[in-house]
């Protein structure tokens, strides 16, 4: 084992502070001005911005995220703490030596709290020499992880001295993430006995981005198809689809939310629902899956609908994180 100092950098996307409408436009505001998520021409697009989506999106959007709201915060943050910590503990019972017990375990957020500047600050404080970058997104994208990417290239410019990088681009295909996932999907037909159709659901993104190269497509593929395999439930039963499009030009697809409106026409009458891409269950999941889809299956004629709930800080998904971790330092 080497002597260097390493430190971890958990990074999720970020979720505002309070679910109020001044705090989901501040929120708002920052995570719709990066040009990794919307790369439409400022010039065109901050008009747009300014001047309708954050004054009518801002106060629709905080009621939602007063239904799902937890007492100690959003669920994003809450879940994103208990994995910092879970994932500090686990590492001190590793198998690899003094190396593990001080390493430092911080968590930033690409839009507000806590920051990326302030998290990175902290572990560059603690003398690291090598810092593990972890974005808490298994299927890589140009919207997400490289967004953290070019986050963090921005914070060391105002270093003298930076860290040797490890950056996890992504780990769609990790045995234990599979393992992990399955091991949620098992319990819920456990509980609620297996579903006409498991339905598989992504965070989707502007077909275009697909076109020019982003390869989120393919590793949201990659993530089914070994689900298909270590699952004991018919592969023809298993449905991909899309979620939370935003604006009017096609993003990826079949698209989550039609398809749900459409089964029960099929004689589909029971389905649950698992969303891999998500490390932490968030508006996009409790809001938009758990109580949006289930609505709109439930209004068309279908019979029982789950949401099978994230990772979040389970142990498994924490043993998942201390392998992505460990193999680094290895």
């Amino acid at each position: 084992m080497s002597s260097k100092k390493y430190g971890v950098l958990l990074v999720n996307l970020g979720t505002p502070d309070a679910p109020t409408p001044a705090a989901i436009r501040c929120y708002l505001a920052k995570f719709l001005s990066d040009r990794r998520v919307v790369d439409i021409p400022p010039f065109i697009w901050k008009p747009i911005l300014n001047g309708f989506i954050l004054p009518f999106r801002s106060s629709r959007v905080a009621k939602l995220y007063q239904e799902i709201w937890m007492e100690e915060g959003s669920p994003l943050l809450v879940y994103s703490l208990r994995q910092q910590k879970l994932l500090k503990e686990k590492l001190l019972g590793e198998p690899l030596g003094e190396k593990l017990a001080n390493i430092p375990v911080a968590l930033g957020m690409t839009y507000g709290f806590p920051s990326l500047p302030q998290a990175v600050d902290g572990l560059l404080q603690q003398g690291i020499d090598d810092l593990i970058i972890l974005p808490l997104y298994p299927q890589y994208s140009s919207t997400t992880s490289a967004a953290v990417f070019d986050s963090i290239s921005k914070i060391l410019r105002g270093y003298r001295t930076i860290p040797t990088l490890h950056f996890v681009r992504s780990y769609a295909t990790h045995p234990a993430y599979i393992a992990a996932l399955k091991e949620t999907i098992e319990q819920s037909f456990e509980k609620h006995g297996q579903p006409d159709r498991l339905i598989i659901s992504y965070h989707g993104i502007p077909e275009r981005l697909a076109k020019m190269g982003d390869i989120y497509p393919q590793d949201c593929k990659a993530t089914t198809e070994l689900l298909s395999q270590v699952i004991d439930y018919p592969k023809d039963k298993i449905m991909m689809t899309y979620q939370s499009r935003f604006g009017r030009l096609p993003w990826l697809s079949p698209y989550t939310d039609k398809t749900m409106a459409s089964l029960p026409s099929q004689g589909v009458g029971h389905v649950q629902v698992v969303c891999p891409g998500f490390a932490s269950d968030c508006l996009e999941t409790l809001e938009e899956i758990k109580q949006q889809n289930k609505i709109i299956f439930l209004g068309a004629g279908g019979k029982k609908f789950e949401y099978i709930s994230a990772l979040n800080d389970n142990e498994a998904h924490i043993s998942l994180l201390a392998q992505l971790v460990t193999n680094v330092m290895k």
